[in-house]
């Protein structure tokens, strides 16, 4: 759906973006992460084409934004941190008039409808936007960038300052919205991107530095891959129960933790095995409840800090795709 090649873009000596490639297939929710200053609204810019690159190539559809600039803008929905919002208008005012700038071709009414009642601003719709709550106003900026439904939504900080009940509803929308869209998300709430997105790319310094499922790159990144677990029933019985099971390397007791007799215990098994399912299947057959289950794998917050930080190596952990484990397609550039 989305082909970013070579992405650059500088100003003056100042290099925003460095060199970046990525692609986004139909249907997927892409987190896009970085660091204020890391290149990640310019990127999000020129994919809209509100600016230029200075060189590289970004295709919609197969459809390339410097030589199709009207047909690509009319694929992409795009909502800015701070939405494009005219306060004099009232809401109905105002995506009347995004609509008719837009140019769609479906019947207006009952497409305004629909949106509004997807993004639940049905009851401000006769409201003037100056008096709507910053909330309001973030959903009002979502439903311009749902008119004409376009098949690629960029969405910059979409739940910012929504209260918690509406964060849970919008990240819900997202969710549904990636059943018929393509969504790019950018938050600085990670927790908001490892709940929503498929897959996230991380951006630093103008280069791309991650791009992977968040559990393959906490996996990838993690030098730790223990469980620790909190066990009621008989130490010394649970402890032989844990060092049976299959892949099992080490099992280490940690010590009570709570009384009745509840201890918890640190587990390694092999890499690349799974011993949770098994080792729930005997414990329960015992009646020995697992009362908590942790994993010392980073966190999304984690890999981002690590990433990020003003000392981390210019590293590139990508999954790999078939095309870019060819030479002659992508083996330069994942060396990169």
């Amino acid at each position: 759906m989305l082909e970013v090649k070579n992405l650059t873009k500088t100003y003056g000596e100042k290099r925003a973006v460095d060199d970046i490639s990525f692609s986004v297939s139909r249907g997927e929710i892409l987190g896009f992460l970085g660091p204020n200053g890391a290149g990640k609204s310019t990127t999000m810019n020129i994919i809209t084409g509100y600016l230029s690159s200075t060189s590289g190539t970004v295709t919609v559809d197969g459809l390339d934004i410097l030589s199709d600039p009207i047909k690509v803008k009319q694929k992409i929905g795009y909502l800015p941190e701070q939405p494009p919002l005219y306060l004099d208008m009232t809401v109905r005012e105002y995506l009347d008039f995004m609509f008719d700038l837009k140019k769609v071709r479906v019947p207006k009414k009952a497409h305004l409808e629909e949106i509004c009642e997807l993004v639940k601003i049905t009851d401000v719709y006769p409201r003037m936007i100056k008096n709507l709550s910053k909330g309001y106003r973030q959903r009002v900026g979502l439903a311009q960038a749902l008119i004409g439904s376009p098949d690629l939504l960029i969405l910059d900080e979409p739940t910012v300052g929504l209260d918690p009940k509406q964060i849970i509803e919008i990240r819900s929308l997202i969710k549904q919205l990636g059943e018929k869209h393509t969504v790019i998300l950018s938050s600085h709430i990670l927790p908001e991107v490892q709940a929503v997105c498929e897959r996230v790319i991380v951006i630093n310094r103008g280069i791309l530095v991650a791009d992977d499922t968040p559990d393959n790159l906490s996996h990838s990144m993690s030098t730790d891959h223990k469980l620790t677990v909190r066990i009621a029933g008989p130490e010394e019985s649970v402890y032989a129960l844990l060092c049976g099971l299959p892949s099992m390397l080490r099992v280490d007791k940690l010590g009570e933790r709570e009384q009745g007799g509840v201890f918890e215990y640190s587990l390694e098994a092999e890499p690349e095995t799974d011993i949770r399912r098994e080792m729930f299947k005997r414990l329960s057959e015992r009646s020995w409840p697992i009362l908590a289950l942790r994993s010392s794998e980073l966190s999304l917050e984690d890999i981002f800090l690590s990433l990020t930080a003003d000392d981390a190596p210019a590293v590139h952990l990508q999954q790999e795709t078939a095309a870019e484990a060819a030479p002659e397609e992508g083996g330069e550039e994942a060396q990169e």
